[in-house]
């Protein structure tokens, strides 16, 4: 870290209160530490180290507590009430499986205090949208691998950024579009690919709009948050209890519709039925070459078109994503599966036929791939591409005309305007 950015001392020192030092280790060692009963030995272990805990990221601290051969050892938010529940969740945990003894979770308020730890070998990264780039980022300079939420990123080149660090580093990633590890999406998807549909004309996925971006009275800060460390490198606004909730709070995070901090629908579900719909077509490292936004005549909806002629649009007229091919039809969502005609549903797949990898947990997925230094079944190029469809989509409903998309350098044909919204600026000191 330069010298002229925020001195993780400094911000320990300013945040008193939030960041917890860590424990040591138990001092007495259950027979499940030593490797025996046929528990995983710790030199064996996946440890990890969590950033961002809101509601999302302690339903995946539950997930990976109970996922076989991971050790938990740090926490991380800015909030110290989120904090301190995420830290006595592991602490409990492990406790009730150590006969009461064990006592060895560290809290940070900053994740570069996190990042810096030598014994900490992956992050789980479920932070608000805007921080995805620059959390992930370091912790690919820092030699982790990571699993961070959907959407991947909050601008199209922010995708890009991380997807050069991971490759770069070497580093083992799994996007949080946990719909690939449902085998109704898989299924589905290898009926279209295989072409039980016939040829496929159209995708139609069920996803909300674009943010809305209205106006939030300035409240006081509570005294349990750094709202400066929240906004990181977002520009500057007056602390909202929507942007930051209570921990108690059990709703929707409405930060993500505000375009500051997420993409409102359009990147929240589009991150998983746009996911699957790429899925169904190959488009994994592709995109489309053209969006429409609804204009009451033409296109009544917002609108992709891919080179190869298949068109996609947005709207609520069928569950999850509808492929619609000329002997065919198939809805796929979470636990459901319909085709037409109907008895497609009960067709098996061939040998040699289309197969897509086959996960069927999203965690164990990526710890596996951990251990076998392998792609996962949602690698970040794979989040990458999903995302900017996503952002793609946003641009054209903000500037309200169809715009041309060059998915090989990810750029928009002829239209600077439409190309400045592919970054954003990022408040000093923070950058990718």
């Amino acid at each position: 870290m330069k010298k002229e950015e925020i001195n993780r001392r400094q911000f320990i020192k300013r945040a008193a209160g939030i960041a917890a030092t860590a424990i040591s280790f138990p001092y007495i060692v259950p027979a499940s530490v030593l490797g025996q009963a046929g528990n995983i030995m710790p030199s064996e272990r996946i440890t990890l180290g969590f950033i961002g805990m809101g509601k999302q990221n302690v339903y995946l601290l539950r997930s990976f507590l109970n996922s076989s051969g991971t050790q938990v050892l740090a926490v991380c938010d800015v909030d110290r009430l989120k904090l301190e529940r995420a830290q006595k969740m592991v602490e409990k945990h492990y406790a009730s499986r150590t006969a009461g003894m064990y006592k060895s979770c560290a809290a940070y308020g900053d994740f570069r205090e996190l990042l810096a730890r030598n014994d900490i070998d992956a992050v789980v990264i479920a932070t608000p949208d805007h921080w995805h780039a620059i959390t992930v980022i370091e912790s690919a300079k820092a030699g982790k691998d990571i699993y961070c939420e959907k959407p991947l990123s909050h601008t199209i080149k922010e995708a890009r950024a991380m997807v050069n660090a991971v490759r770069r580093y070497g580093r083992i990633f799994q996007t949080g579009s946990m719909q690939r590890s449902d085998w109704h999406f898989r299924l589905g998807c290898e009926f279209v690919l295989n072409g039980y549909i016939g040829e496929l004309k159209h995708v139609n996925a069920n996803i909300s709009g674009p943010p809305g971006d209205r106006p939030l009275p300035a409240q006081a800060v509570p005294d349990y948050l750094d709202w400066n460390m929240w906004l990181g490198p977002a520009l500057w606004r007056p602390y909202n209890s929507e942007l930051s909730p209570h921990i108690s709070f059990d709703g929707f995070p409405h930060w993500r519709y505000h375009s500051s901090f997420g993409g409102g629908g359009m990147t929240d579900w589009g991150a998983h039925h746009f996911d699957i719909a790429q899925w169904g077509m190959g488009m994994d490292e592709n995109g489309p070459v053209e969006v429409f936004p609804p204009d009451g005549k033409e296109y009544k909806l917002l609108t992709y078109r891919y080179a190869s002629g298949v068109t996609m649009t947005r709207s609520n007229r069928a569950r999850g994503i509808l492929f619609t091919g000329t002997k065919g039809e198939v809805n796929v969502d979470r636990g459901y599966i319909q085709t037409k005609p109907e008895s497609l549903k009960d067709q098996q797949i061939g040998p040699d036929e289309i197969h897509l990898y086959e996960s069927k947990n999203h965690y164990v997925d990526w710890l596996d791939a951990i251990r076998n230094r392998s792609k996962p079944v949602c690698d970040i190029e794979t989040g990458c591409r999903s995302v900017t469809v996503c952002h793609i989509g946003n641009i054209a409903y903000k500037l309200g005309r169809a715009l041309k998309w060059d998915p090989e350098n990810e750029v928009f044909i002829g239209d600077d305007q439409a190309n400045r919204l592919l970054s954003r600026p990022m408040r000093s000191p923070w950058h990718l």
